[in-house]
C-alpha cells in the first residue's frame, strides 16, 4: 500500500515502480500557510549554498519534504532548522568536510536514504 509504513525500515523502494515509499503524515504547504512559510524562510540564510535545492522536494519544488513533515507545529520547523543551520555556521571550528562526515555516519546509522 503506497504511504505505509514499512516494517523495520524507514523507507523501502518499489521493484516495479522504482519510487521510494515513506511513511505518510500530514502536511502543510508553505503556501498554504503563512506561518509554516515564514518558518520555513526564516532559516534559509543560516545554511551553505548546496542547501538551497532540495534533495526530495515536494510537490512545489521550493521545499524539502523533511521539511514539510515539520510542518503542523511551524515554530519547531523553524526552531530544528534554525538550530541545524547555526550549527553549520562556517565560525566554528569544524570544516565542511566534517560536517559532512558527520551528517554521513547519522544518515547511515539511522537507514536514512538521504
Amino acid at each position: 500500500m503506497k504511504g505505509a509504513p514499512t516494517e523495520g525500515r524507514p523507507y523501502k523502494i518499489s521493484k516495479v515502480e522504482k519510487t521510494i515509499v515513506m511513511t505518510w503524515i500530514k502536511t502543510i504547504s508553505p503556501a498554504e500557510d503563512e506561518k509554516v512559510r515564514e518558518a520555513g524562510e526564516a532559516q534559509h540564510h543560516l545554511y551553505p549554498i548546496e542547501y538551497a535545492t532540495p534533495v526530495h522536494p515536494t510537490l512545489d519544488g521550493q521545499t524539502a519534504g523533511i521539511v514539510e513533515s515539520h510542518s503542523l507545529i511551524p515554530d519547531a520547523l523553524h526552531h530544528a532548522f534554525a538550530t541545524f543551520g547555526s550549527l553549520l555556521s562556517p565560525d566554528l571550528p569544524l570544516e565542511r568536510q566534517q560536517h559532512e562526515m558527520i551528517a554521513t555516519m547519522v544518515s547511515v546509522t539511522n537507514r536514512c536514504h538521504y
